[in-house]
């Protein structure tokens, strides 16, 4: 199966210590990082491992369930 991508908005704000980091799409993924590319680099990584905690817990709970699954668009708000 061939891996999909999906695009996500990051933010880094400045701080006396380095950088945050967060998603605006992705409530409660952040980071923080001495330097940019390390809050950037953290940032990314630790988005791969929510979902794929998220995929494992889903598969726990649909275990022997009959389920139906699809796919689906958002339309995304144009830049002002």
């Amino acid at each position: 199966m061939e891996q999909g991508k999906m695009a996500f908005t990051a933010v880094y704000l400045k701080s006396d210590h380095g950088y945050v980091g967060f998603v605006e799409e992705l409530p409660g993924v952040n980071s923080h990082g001495r330097t940019l590319n390390e809050a950037r680099d953290t940032l990314q990584k630790l988005a791969v491992v929510i979902f794929d905690e998220e995929r494992r817990g889903v598969q726990e709970m649909l275990a022997g369930k009959e389920v139906v699954r699809e796919n689906f668009a958002v339309p995304l708000p144009r830049p002002a």
